[in-house]
């Protein structure tokens, strides 16, 4: 059985790392948009074209039996029309919203994603669902994503920069501090040690990414596994084959370009 994971970086692999602990045995497709990162910068009918024939053609060339969406942005605009159009099963990546509403003890909760998260009425149709008991802050960091993709790649980051766009998750009203940050972007997982350090008090990271690789384990069900030890995991960037560095850092996941 292969999965086809699909992100606009490289912080998706925050999703593999679990796929692997969860179905070592499964081929991994990995497929980077890096052509068009950050997807936030794009308006919707344009982003949800490109991705609609993107990922047509992923699936054509390679067929998976599944896909993983590990990116946040991706996940709110194009499932419906993914699941419409192709009969295997996707599984997204949304803010965790509703496990963060059940997890606060004091009632308040930050959701720190992309500015295009932030805006899509789905990401709000959630706080509307699972979350009316409570008070949730979204933030839109317009520089994490970046800064995340450098981190992971060994190359310096401007701390102060990190404290400022995380600085507007931390809200102390009427006595009752945040307490739970969901992390609405998969980037942001390999920067939360950064974050734990900076962070004006310790507060529970909520990272969705083993919960995303349970539910793909579940829709993975018994189908049958690969066998072949000659069939290697790859990684496929829209850009063209990626530098040395980027190469090392894939070769670490167990990926080949």
């Amino acid at each position: 059985m292969s999965i086809l994971v699909f992100d606009s970086g490289i912080g998706g692999l925050s999703v593999l790392r679990e796929l692997r602990v969860l179905m070592p045995e499964r081929r991994i497709i990995y497929a980077v948009d890096d052509a068009a990162f950050p997807y936030g910068d794009w308006g919707e009918a344009a982003l949800i074209a490109r991705m609609d024939n993107l990922l047509a053609d992923l699936i054509e060339r390679h067929k998976p039996d599944l896909v993983v969406i590990a990116c946040n942005t991706a996940s709110t605009l194009i499932l419906p029309v993914l699941r419409s159009r192709h009969e295997i099963p996707f599984v997204g990546t949304v803010p965790a919203i509703k496990p963060a509403a059940g997890r606060t003890f004091t009632g308040q909760i930050s959701v720190l994603a992309t500015p295009g998260t932030v805006k899509r009425d789905y990401t709000r149709n959630l706080i509307g669902e699972f979350a009316t008991k409570v008070n949730v802050r979204l933030i839109g960091a317009t520089r994490l994503a970046a800064m995340a993709e450098a981190y992971m790649l060994r190359q310096p980051v401007d701390e102060a920069i990190i404290r400022e766009e995380i600085a507007p998750c931390f809200l102390d009203q009427y006595g009752a501090r945040t307490d739970v940050v969901v992390l609405a972007c998969t980037h942001y997982p390999f920067l939360v040690n950064v974050f734990r350090r900076l962070a004006p008090w310790p507060v529970d990271w909520l990272d969705p990414a083993e919960a995303i690789a349970r539910r793909a384990m579940y829709l993975a069900g018994d189908a049958q596994e690969i066998t072949e030890e000659t069939i290697e995991d790859i990684a496929i960037f829209t850009s063209g084959t990626p530098a040395a560095p980027m190469r090392r850092l894939l070769a670490g996941f167990g990926l080949k370009c």
